[in-house]
């Protein structure tokens, strides 16, 4: 695809820029590294690098064109464009370019704190056996037909670039919807503005990434902004149903999403208040049944997820499914109960041991809340928690995190989850403090273990003929970061590898983590 650059400022929101350069651009990157001859270079400051640095090492790899901040380069001798705000900038730019592929496909949108990726894969499934072309951008990957390709080690939405190409590519498939779920970073990041959506979906508004939004409500406006987006979505041929569809449930989000949403909206919860509710939930360690109702239609559900949480996933699915896009809600429950499960999300790792072993992506103070409830209403046993809390990121959960395990689990290991460049020891010992808080006792009720796979061995050494071991924190992730370096890492290998050695057989072999032979002033020049 080649474009004149000029052509990338069609129905740009902002003030565009005057006499462009007249050259082709044949691609968008934001990392020089990425640049192709043709290419234009969007120049962003990050939290860790600053793009105009490398505007150099882009123009030498054949960058055609380079789009920065105005002010940052003066007097420059290669085609520059000087834009307030490049990293708002992008989304409507590389919208342009692929030739706004959100116009051609209706948009679900789906945020929130905790039950993203499930709930857009329920509305995924639901679309499939509603007969739907459907893709589905998520924080794990993006399914486009047959095709799945991956969106990066750590969960957040893919940069604007990015997004708008998948759209692209499933406009070009022939695909008709998609099921994209973004993050608050991905909209206080401006990563999909351009996206045009016509559904917005939120499971709930917690604690979380206090890091980078400073306050609750600043977390809770970005996640707002999905609805907001609603507003200005173009008219579609195929119709724009502009719906908003919330919990119900969610006592700190509810009141202000329906006073903030101007467009059509609906709510669903666990109550008999909510718009879609559910009635007669049956709980077990294979799955929920429930009855969802509304006062247009009653239908019974079955799904393979567990918890309370999921009953609630499904609702939401279900709503934005049945009210937005005219399902009919026979066949929605198909869809739900089609689903298997979701990777790292209440896992269940079976190698023939007398107990439950179970990965789950819990990494809030809520998400951890509501597995360890799922856990205790599995099991008549004990329930055996190992997390950690990342470093470099929101440090009010640590403790938070260790609170809500000492109170809900009968024993936690306290591990390692990302510590980055932070001292491990300083987090564990914030997280010991959350512990005793709430009357912990360490060597009794929970213990220590800086290594996450040999925490992970020495929790499924204490548990019992019935009891739950649930390794919380990673979920699906494929590495983990100590220093700056991300080593390979997957929770559900490591537990099967834990898993292997604790039964004697043939099976995985633990992944590395320099906390196995590594100090951590090592570790940390790494």
């Amino acid at each position: 695809m080649v474009k004149k650059l000029s052509n990338l400022f069609v129905d740009f929101p902002f003030t565009p820029p005057q006499n462009l350069p007249d050259v082709e651009i044949t691609g968008i990157a934001i990392d020089s590294r990425a640049v192709k001859p043709g290419y234009l270079f969007v120049a962003m400051r990050g939290g860790f690098a600053d793009g105009h640095n490398y505007i150099q090492k882009a123009i030498d790899n054949g960058a055609a064109a380079i789009i920065g901040e105005v002010g940052r380069v003066s007097n420059p001798t290669f085609p520059y464009v000087a834009l307030e705000n490049p990293r708002q900038a992008l989304t409507w730019i590389a919208a342009a370019f692929h030739d706004f592929p959100a116009r051609k496909l209706t948009v679900i949108g789906v945020t929130g704190t905790d039950g993203k990726t499930t709930t857009s894969n329920i509305i995924y499934k639901i679309l499939m056996a509603a007969g739907i072309k459907a893709g589905m951008i998520s924080t794990v990957n993006a399914v486009i037909g047959d095709e799945v390709l991956d969106t990066g080690f750590h969960v957040t939405t893919p940069d604007a670039h990015d997004v708008q190409r998948y759209l692209a590519q499933m406009v070009n498939a022939g695909l008709t919807h998609v099921v994209l779920e973004t993050t608050s970073h991905g909209w206080s990041q401006y990563r999909v503005d351009a996206c045009e959506f016509d559904i917005g979906v939120v499971t709930n508004i917690t604690h979380e990434h206090f890091d980078e939004h400073g306050t609750y409500e600043n977390y809770r406006a970005a996640k707002a902004r999905l609805f907001s987006s609603l507003e200005i979505t173009n008219p579609k041929p195929q119709g724009s149903p502009r719906l908003g569809v919330i919990n119900r449930d969610d006592e700190k989000s509810f009141d202000f999403l329906n006073e903030f949403i101007k467009v059509n909206k609906l709510n669903y919860g666990l109550g008999a208040n909510a718009d879609v509710r559910a009635e007669n939930i049956e709980y077990s360690s294979t799955g929920i049944k429930f009855t969802a109702v509304s006062k247009d239609f009653r239908v019974d559900v079955s799904s393979h997820l567990v918890g309370a949480y999921n009953v609630s996933n499904c609702l939401a699915a279900l709503t934005a499914a049945v009210y937005g896009l005219g399902i009919d809600p026979q066949i929605a429950a198909r869809g739900i109960s089609a689903l298997d499960g979701i990777p790292g999300r209440m896992e269940n790792i079976a190698l023939g041991q007398k107990f439950t072993a179970i990965v789950d992506f819990a990494h809030t103070p809520n998400a951890l809340k509501v597995a360890l409830e799922a856990a205790r209403k599995m099991t008549g046993g004990r329930v055996i928690c190992v997390f950690g809390s990342a470093g470099l990121r929101d440090k009010a959960k640590r403790r938070m995190m260790a609170e809500t395990s000492a109170e809900l689990a009968d024993l936690s290991v306290l591990t390692a989850e990302d510590p980055r460049t932070e001292s491990l020891d300083g987090i564990l010992e914030e997280m010991a403090e959350g512990a005793r808080s709430k009357k912990g006792v360490e060597g009794q009720t929970f213990w220590r273990v800086r290594d996450r796979g040999e925490a992970i061995r020495f929790a499924l050494k204490l548990a019992r003929a019935g009891d739950i071991v649930i390794s919380c924190g990673k979920g699906h992730e494929q590495s983990m970061c100590f220093g700056k370096t991300e080593y390979l890492w997957d929770d559900r290998t490591a537990m099967k590898a834990a898993l292997a050695e604790f039964l004697g057989i043939e099976g995985e072999k633990m992944p590395y983590l320099p906390s196995q032979d590594k100090s951590e002033s090592e570790w940390l020049k790494s």
